[in-house]
């Protein structure tokens, strides 16, 4: 069910206020160029500064315009195991397909505090969860072996991998069996880790180039890495302009480039891009072939 290039959706906001109109045309935008699933309300979506209402309402919208046509992976993420099985569960009542869940941020918890999270979160709700593995936001990071006892537990059936560390995905595939999904979660490393076994990408430079971004990924799951390199050297800049100042500002920046309709507005303590950061940003999606320069 999860495989291919996966847009982390950026959340539109005007005045403060979610723009629904704005976020329906973007998945419509989202689906019409390949992406193969959706994520509402991750780290890029800006869900660590929305209430839980705002939240799970980006998610329901999400459900509804997507209407079946790719799976909704809802961000569930929460330092507190309480939280994260409400999370789970609200998601599972907005119609998504499954979760993408971090491990414990901030409490910096045990390897077996960790699986005692999953197991809580898991018990009290059935929906399928991605586990999403980001040591350089967490703090913490789930092991090789604490993976495969993640991956035992029947409703936890992937991971997104964003350690950057390319041997943990054939570690992970000799201990958790090669059904179980790996994503990777870093864009500049997509290439390598799908041909490591990789199912897909969980993608930041998806929301800008969802065309492109899904004909890498297909190029990789068809084993024409020759078209996946061309392509890979073409979006390179891109991906590292997606970070050129504190995420998502870029990508919102980089959006409203490609779609005027998209407003750049960011909830703080996030701020619009600097200058230099939008000119990072404009000459990398000259070379994508996305927009021209001079036309800025």
């Amino acid at each position: 069910m999860f495989s291919g290039s996966i847009p982390a959706l950026a959340t539109p906001f005007r005045g403060g206020a979610f723009a629904e109109g704005v976020y329906r045309d973007f998945i419509d935008w989202q689906i019409d160029s390949g992406s193969s699933a959706l994520v509402p309300c991750g780290t890029t979506g800006e869900a660590a500064t929305q209430t839980v209402d705002a939240h799970f309402e980006v998610v329901r919208v999400c459900v509804e315009q997507a209407a079946g046509r790719v799976p909704v992976i809802a961000g569930c993420g929460s330092n507190d195991s309480v939280v994260a099985l409400e999370n789970l569960k609200r998601a599972r009542d907005a119609g998504a397909d499954a979760g993408l869940m971090v491990p414990p941020y901030y409490n910096k918890p045990s390897q077996a505090g960790i699986i005692a999270h999953f197991e809580h979160v898991t018990a009290g709700c059935d929906l399928p969860i991605i586990v999403y593995n980001i040591p350089g936001r967490c703090a913490v990071d789930i092991s090789v072996e604490t993976m495969a006892t993640l991956a035992a537990i029947p409703s936890i059936v992937g991971v997104k991998d964003a350690t950057a560390d390319m041997e943990r995905i054939s570690q992970q595939r000799e201990k958790c069996g090669h059904e179980f999904v790996q994503l990777s979660g870093n864009d500049y490393l997509a290439l390598g880790f799908m041909a490591m076994g990789g199912k897909g990408c969980v993608s930041v430079t998806a929301n800008v180039a969802p065309g492109l971004c899904a004909e890498l990924i297909a190029a990789c799951l068809e084993g024409d890495y020759s078209r996946a390199l061309e392509l890979q050297d073409r979006l390179y800049p891109l991906h590292g302009a997606m970070f050129a100042d504190a995420s998502p500002g870029p990508v919102k920046y980089a959006l409203s480039r490609v779609r005027p309709d998209f407003p750049v507005e960011v909830n703080l303590p996030i701020l619009e891009p600097n200058g230099v950061a939008k000119r990072t940003v404009d000459k990398a999606l000259e070379i994508a072939g996305l927009v021209s320069i001079c036309a800025a």
